[in-house]
């Protein structure tokens, strides 16, 4: 047994480890073979991690010239038929968007991890943010669709790291891991051993004749089958736009055609995408949205709140992008006011207000490398109550 089998095994289901450790312990037990990277702070343990466990189950890691290159080999490793991840911060992940916006057009699996820090450029390399919200959903150029999940613990980035990669597979895309440095290089006492039902999906390959293959084809789920390195499927793969044969073309039907399924193909899956986390939800008259350390400080403010009389709920998104926006609707529907406590100068509540119109949604912005405390919080949430009765 080599020293990644032993680390996931039952006997050692019991870990005392930081948030990207379980993200790299989480990409091994997910299948990731191919690591490609360039350190950055505070999101380098993840690399460091892999730099050694990867070479023993028979993975590749490679430490890239910048992040550009991190996430070109990172695209053609996948698109070579084998699950791979990169791993940056904020000025890494700016980087890296032209390339993202590339893997999603051409809808090309891969996960990456983003450890929120402060910015802008430089920013404050060890302290947490939550300013790059908005970036992993529009940080390309032009029109696309992409996945982005945000963990609040060491735990649930060991299993959201899984299930990105197993959205990447599913549904042919580049997978965004959006956490902070708190969440990041906070040690936490984890249970590994139960991980059963936890997906491992594997990407649809092509099968059928060879001469009717059209790599951007699509059935009923809309998501396209991939040619198997080696099977003898003809793919042609561009970035730019491109009819169901692959090659690039500027007719404006086909481009409708192409373009609009890849807008809509996870119209259809939200029941397996979507996901969120409610607490005291149903009688809540004051409602809090956030994520990462400012959710963990919203759950603490529940108590404070709740004990002064105020009627304090939590909703956290764990699926990031595509925004829950039902399961928000409906946790909000007995809410007199929102409260949105995210460490940005505010992206997370711009969405809020979007979903929940006429609502009255209020907010706390924290840019200065402090975490959100839950007696801020608390303190914000019972001004709300008062003001409303």
């Amino acid at each position: 047994m080599n020293a990644a089998d032993k680390a996931l095994s039952p006997k050692a289901a019991v870990h005392l480890i930081s948030g990207n450790h379980a993200c790299a312990l989480g990409a091994i037990a997910a299948g990731c073979r191919f690591f490609a990277g360039y350190p950055i702070t505070p999101s380098s343990e993840v690399a460091e991690r892999l730099s050694r466990m990867l070479p023993e189950v028979g993975g590749v890691f490679v430490q890239m010239e910048d992040e550009i290159a991190s996430i070109a080999a990172v695209i053609g490793a996948s698109m070579g038929g084998v699950k791979a991840l990169t791993a940056t911060s904020g000025p890494g992940f700016s980087l890296k968007q032209e390339n993202i916006g590339y893997a999603a057009g051409a809808e090309i699996p891969c996960v990456i991890v983003n450890v929120m820090r402060g910015g802008p450029s430089t920013g404050m390399p060890t302290r947490p943010a939550q300013g790059d919200i908005m970036q992993a959903r529009w940080g390309s150029h032009g029109d696309y669709p992409i996945i982005a999940l945000a963990p609040a613990s060491v735990r649930e980035i060991y299993d959201e790291t899984i299930r990105a990669f197993d959205l990447a597979e599913t549904y042919r895309t580049p997978v965004v891991l959006l956490y902070d440095q708190v969440i990041a290089q906070l040690t936490e006492t984890v249970d590994l051993g139960d991980t059963e039902g936890l997906m491992r999906a594997e990407r649809k390959w092509a099968s059928g004749p060879r001469e009717a293959y059209q790599p951007y084809a699509s059935g009923d789920d809309g998501i396209p089958a991939m040619s198997r390195p080696g099977a003898g499927y003809r793919v042609h793969t561009t970035g730019l736009n491109h009819a169901e044969n692959g090659f690039p073309t500027q007719n404006p039907e086909a481009v409708a055609r192409n373009l609009g399924r890849l807008l809509a193909k996870f119209d259809r899956h939200h029941d397996t995408i979507d996901s969120w986390q409610t607490l005291s939800c149903d009688d809540a008259e004051v409602l809090i949205v956030a994520i990462g350390i400012s959710a963990r400080a919203a759950a603490r403010a529940l108590d404070i709140a709740r004990a002064r009389g105020v009627r304090a709920g939590l909703f956290r998104p764990i699926t990031l992008w595509p925004f829950p926006e039902k399961a928000l609707r409906e946790a909000a529907a007995k809410a007199r006011a929102v409260l949105v406590p995210e460490m940005n100068a505010g992206q997370l509540s711009l969405e809020v207000e979007r979903i929940l119109g006429g609502k009255r949604v209020d907010a706390i912005h924290r840019y200065n490398g402090d975490p959100i405390t839950p007696a801020e919080i608390a303190q914000r949430a019972e001004a709300l109550a008062k003001e409303k009765k």
